[in-house]
């Protein structure tokens, strides 16, 4: 294709003319909605008789939409990562997106959404940061920065559009990472509704005739291949401004409310998407799992000299530490169905695997000690609690991270990235010799873990013994003298 002048995407050369119906409105139309609900809506499209077209707004008054309407809101999805430990590579182009508009400049066309009679969902990702109240925005009139105020006024028009008609209310879907995410959303639009003196009967429709679902989502989403984009370019046959580049692993948990599998056939496409009553158990397997596994083989990865996640699964050591940790002690603790947790386990490995995503371990020891506080040392002293013994690889995994802070390894500087007041409170802690001193010092220090940890019955001693081997021996032998010394 060298040399060749290439034309740019658009539906006459995709062979993708077809209109489908607005029934989706998207709030932010960046990398990880189009590799994620646009990805999943297409799917849909092509695989069942659900026929939803979707309407992408801009979410930024600076954003790039244009680009998108410029090859008629296609794009191409490089899907690269391991399923079952095979390599998974394949690429597809996205037609689900039948319109962008730019609310900022385009104001009326994005009012004249609410009049759309077959729109049902709204979708967002505008970050952790986007639903969020902001008491500047005053006045009914937009356009408005702030999304919540947007939807406010969707859901507004669309209520005296249709005479606030029963069947009117839409389902809303955010996806942005908080926990309870859409009832977040739900409260900031009524309190709008409120600041700006809406009707009551308007209050009471968004209560009774709309619904809001909680959820939890899950893709890496590296984006638009601006490192590599020439690799790229030669796969395609035609110019792609917007390609973007996802792993294969996919989970959308989604709360039910008003029978949402009825009016969305999920379950018809070969994907991880769950409409459950409780999200709250699938959050608690991704943080203690996914999470969770990055956490707990970072120390004994990195004073092993490994710098990538990759790098570190396929280690014999780290990859066996890892695996038996999360199988024989963490999953021990979530109380889900073994065999699921099982199948999520090995699929993060797939994905800790993924040869095309490099994921440097020094990036994941930002904050370390208050990562290992929320997602291991529960699952340590939910371990302690059941089975009445420590979980030596948890354990171990603790004093690795205590001898981390330690801040060098021989000849090696550590990674060390936390809150100065924690580097120090580890600098003090390790002018001690002794590592009982140090073990008793880490593990009584309450602003680490919200908790004394050496009232744990045998953790003080353990994690001492630990320290001294690490120093004495390296990670591995430290780690086999460590479990052998306790069997």
């Amino acid at each position: 294709m060298e040399n060749q002048i290439k034309q740019k995407l658009n539906r006459e050369l995709n062979n993708s003319q077809e209109k489908l119906p607005i029934k989706i409105v998207q709030f932010g139309g960046g990398n990880f909605m189009r590799g994620f609900t646009d990805y999943v809506i297409d799917k849909l499209n092509k695989e069942t008789n659900w026929k939803g077209g979707v309407v992408n707004l801009q979410a930024t008054p600076n954003g790039s939409i244009q680009k998108m309407e410029e090859q008629d809101n296609l794009y191409t999805l490089f899907t690269r990562g391991i399923k079952k430990g095979e390599i998974h590579d394949e690429k597809q182009v996205i037609s689900a997106i039948q319109k962008s508009i730019n609310p900022y400049a385009n104001y009326d066309e994005f009012l004249a959404l609410a009049k759309e009679e077959e729109l049902e969902f709204v979708f967002s990702n505008t970050t952790e940061t986007g639903i969020a109240y902001d008491e500047t925005e005053v006045s009914y009139q937009g356009p408005h920065k702030n999304f919540p105020a947007k939807v406010a006024v969707l859901l507004h028009e669309r209520f005296k559009h249709f005479n606030g008609a029963e069947d009117k209310g839409l389902r809303i879907i955010p996806c942005e990472l908080i926990e309870d995410n859409a009832f977040a959303l739900r409260d900031i639009i009524i309190k709008y509704a409120q600041l700006w003196n809406l009707e009551e009967s308007f209050v009471q429709w968004i209560e009774q005739n709309n619904y809001f679902h909680n959820t939890l989502v899950d893709r890496i989403i590296p984006g638009y291949p601006k490192d590599d984009v020439e690799s790229y370019e030669d796969q395609l046959e035609y110019e792609d401004q917007m390609m973007v580049v996802s792993e294969c692993f996919l989970l959308f948990v989604i709360q039910e409310a008003g029978n949402l599998k009825e009016r969305i056939p999920f379950d018809q496409i070969n994907e991880q998407i769950l409409v459950v009553d409780d999200i709250q158990p699938y959050r608690l397997r991704k943080v203690r799992i996914l999470n969770g596994g990055h956490t707990l083989m970072l120390a004994p990865a990195i004073l092993s000299g490994k710098e990538t996640v990759k790098e570190s699964i396929d280690d014999a050591f780290v990859g066996k530490f890892l695996s038996e940790t999360i199988f024989n002690e963490v999953n021990t603790t979530l109380g889900l169905d073994k065999t699921e947790l099982k199948d999520f386990a090995e699929e993060v490995f797939d994905r800790f695997r993924n040869p095309f995503i490099k994921h440097y371990q020094a990036s994941i020891a930002l904050y370390f000690v208050s990562k290992f506080k929320v997602r291991i040392l529960p699952s340590l002293l939910g371990y302690v609690e059941i089975n009445k013994k420590l979980p030596l690889n948890l354990v171990f995994s603790l004093a690795s991270l205590i001898r981390f802070y330690q801040g060098n390894f021989g000849e090696k500087s550590l990674p060390i990235n936390d809150e100065e007041a924690i580097v120090a409170k580890f600098k003090e802690i390790w002018t001690n010799e002794d590592y009982g001193k140090v073990a008793e010092l880490s593990l009584s220090e309450t602003t680490f873990w919200d908790t004394d940890l050496t009232q744990v019955e045998g953790l003080k001693d353990a994690v001492a013994k630990a320290l001294w081997e690490i120093d004495h021996n390296g990670v591995e032998t430290a780690y086999h003298n460590f479990i052998q010394f306790y069997s």
